[in-house]
């Protein structure tokens, strides 16, 4: 019985891994489309894309610190302190003591990140709505419902990478 579960088990595999190798290569492509074309759209300053992560996780969740931000986006921590202080000095990110302990800097965007973030968001909206009225009713209506799947699989990586994080 054991040996069956186990064939059943690799035939699963297979079949998830294969779902992967289909789904990870159109995802990639439609995150680069949006991460480029946004910023172009929306008539703003071209981050690079260490830069443009570091922010929309700032904008995501003020308040993060460098160390919270190195490990979520997988990046050495000196290597965000650098990015965060060309942000800080080109005016899109403000440092903030935390209240509670001085020794803690908090990040936040500014008023003019947030004001390009919305306008990163609007132009990314407009960009996927212009492709989404060339599908069908069929493709659009799975792609939406799809949202809650693929929000359950951004939060099952993002566990995975702090999962392995915290074993290293």
């Amino acid at each position: 019985m054991t040996e069956q579960r186990n064939v059943k088990n690799d035939e699963a595999d297979r079949r998830l891994f294969q779902h992967a190798r289909e789904l990870t290569p159109a995802l990639y492509a439609l995150s680069r489309v949006l991460r480029f074309q946004g910023m172009e759209e929306a008539g703003l300053w071209r981050l690079p894309p260490s830069e443009l992560e570091l922010m929309r996780y700032v904008h995501a969740e003020p308040g993060v610190t460098v160390s919270v931000l190195a490990r979520e986006l997988g990046l050495h921590a000196s290597n965000v302190s650098a990015t965060v202080r060309g942000l800080v000095n080109a005016g899109h990110l403000e440092r903030e003591k935390d209240p509670n302990d001085g020794r803690v800097v908090r990040l936040k965007p500014t008023l003019k990140a947030e004001q390009g973030m919305a306008l990163i968001e609007n132009a990314w909206a407009e960009i996927f709505a212009d492709a989404l009225a060339t599908l069908s009713d069929e493709q659009l209506a799975a792609l939406v419902a799809s949202v809650p799947a693929l929000e359950a699989l951004g939060g099952a990586l993002r566990e995975r990478r702090t999962n392995a994080a915290g074993r290293a």
